[in-house]
Formats: C-alpha cells, structure tokens, sequence
C-alpha cells in the first residue's frame, strides 16, 4: 500500500511542479515592448536573487513629488554571477540609473540589460535584449 501512495504522490507532485516553470518563463516580446522606453533615476530597495529572471525594485521620485516603486527584470542569478554580481552588490539606498523597456501592460515593471551608478560605473544585468 505504501508502495502506491508514494508513486501516486510522486506522480502528483511531479505535474504540479512541471507547470510552474513553463508559467514562469517568457521571452522579452511577450512581457516587454520597444515601444515603450523608460528612463528611470532612483533608490534601490532591494535585489530579489530569484531564477528564472532576477528583480531588482527601486524607487523612483518623479517630478511632482510622487514616489513609484519599479520592478526591473535581470538575468538569473547564475547569470548575474558569472557577470561580476555578488549579493552585496547592490544594498539597498543605492542610487542607479536604469535605461530599458517598459511593461506592454503598462504596469511599472521594466527591463534593462545594465544598471550605471552615479560615478559612471555599470552592471550588467544580463536579461533578454529587445529585438532590433
């Protein structure tokens, strides 16, 4: 009997997690456009070290006053190793500049393939690149 209830909750187990990925994954077109460049100065809040794609958030003081809190979409973390990246490189406070393409939806979610600190220094963030 308990040789039946393992397989069956393997087998279980085995679809519920073969979906995520698949949902979690997409290509630059299918979240982000060309035809909506974003220019963001602002404040890190924090680095999320997630796979498949990494989020930076940062919050950014728009000319009125008015503070956004924008998702900024990286490689893995992997990816991001392998380019010089370790978790301290970014601590919270940090004042970027992030140049990218905005959400298709509209929603504050960008994508951008580096990051330039106020001294001329860049990252790369190793994601996807817009299509030319």
């Amino acid at each position: 009997m308990y040789g039946r209830l393992t397989t069956v909750a393997a087998l279980a187990a085995a679809w519920i997690l073969s979906a995520w990925p698949a949902s979690a994954h997409h290509s630059f077109a299918a979240e982000f456009s060309r035809d909506r460049p974003v220019s963001l100065e602002g404040e890190v809040l924090r680095m999320e070290w997630v796979n498949p794609h990494s989020w930076l958030h940062i919050n950014v003081t728009r000319d009125d006053g008015t503070v956004e809190t924008w998702m900024i979409e990286g490689g893995s973390p992997s990816v991001l190793m392998r380019r010089g990246w370790n978790r301290d490189s970014l601590p919270p406070g940090t004042r970027i500049r992030v140049e990218g393409f905005g959400a298709k939806d509209g929603a504050l979610r960008a994508q951008s393939r580096a990051i330039e600190f106020p001294d001329g220094r860049t990252l790369e963030l190793g994601g996807t690149q817009a299509p030319d």
